[in-house]
């Protein structure tokens, strides 16, 4: 599962949304986290526009923008507005794996980075948006490439778990859901998750 696709799950049973996410292990390596924060470090903006994830269209005198996270292009304001919420989507996901550089990751781009993205979008000028391409970059990335391999998702309405197993949302009803199987995983991991979590009314079942 790759951290986008949260931005749009809903629970399948109340349609209640945003959920939570707790990411137990990554199918990513290490290195490529590594990587990015290289990337992003030096600024390369030469190398950020050869991947062409960023799109600036022009069309007649208006100009557009869009990306992998932000797929419709948009006017400038809209995008920003649209992607600042994206970066607040990630509040709900909560790095539980052995990986500090993936923490680091997240911590970055709620804090640092979004700084600079709300800041850009109270001063737009469009002939400087290449000044933040490493922060869209960086995001675009971390939630379009990476992968969660284990862990849960939540939801707070209903107490519903559904486990991500082997990168697969585990998002069945009830009926449909082999409690030996869940129970064992939630078991195998619980050591990741507080008291508070096991004290809710957690449905369907809990150990």
């Amino acid at each position: 599962m790759k951290p986008w696709l949260f931005d749009i799950l809903a629970c399948p049973i109340d349609k209640h949304f945003p959920l939570k996410l707790y990411i137990f292990t990554y199918e990513t390596k290490q290195n490529e986290f590594e990587s990015l924060l290289n990337i992003y470090d030096k600024r390369d903006i030469i190398q950020i526009k050869k991947e062409e994830i960023i799109k600036i269209l022009k069309e007649k005198e208006n100009q557009y923008i869009k990306d992998n996270v932000i797929i419709e292009k948009n006017s400038i304001d809209v995008y920003l507005d649209l992607f600042i919420s994206s970066i607040n989507e990630l509040d709900n996901i909560f790095d539980k794996s052995p990986y500090e550089v993936s923490k680091k990751c997240y911590d970055l781009i709620k804090t640092k980075i979004k700084q600079k993205i709300i800041e850009f979008s109270r001063n737009i000028n469009i002939k400087k948006i290449e000044e933040i391409f490493p922060e869209l970059y960086f995001v675009n990335k971390i939630k379009i490439e990476i992968e969660i391999d284990s862990g849960i998702i939540l939801c707070e309405k209903c107490h519903r778990w559904f486990p991500i197993i082997q990168t697969i949302p585990q998002m069945l009803p009830d009926e449909y859901r082999d409690a030996d199987k869940e129970l064992e995983f939630l078991k195998n991991n619980k050591n990741l998750l507080d008291e508070n979590f096991f004290n809710q009314d957690l449905k369907p079942f809990n150990i």
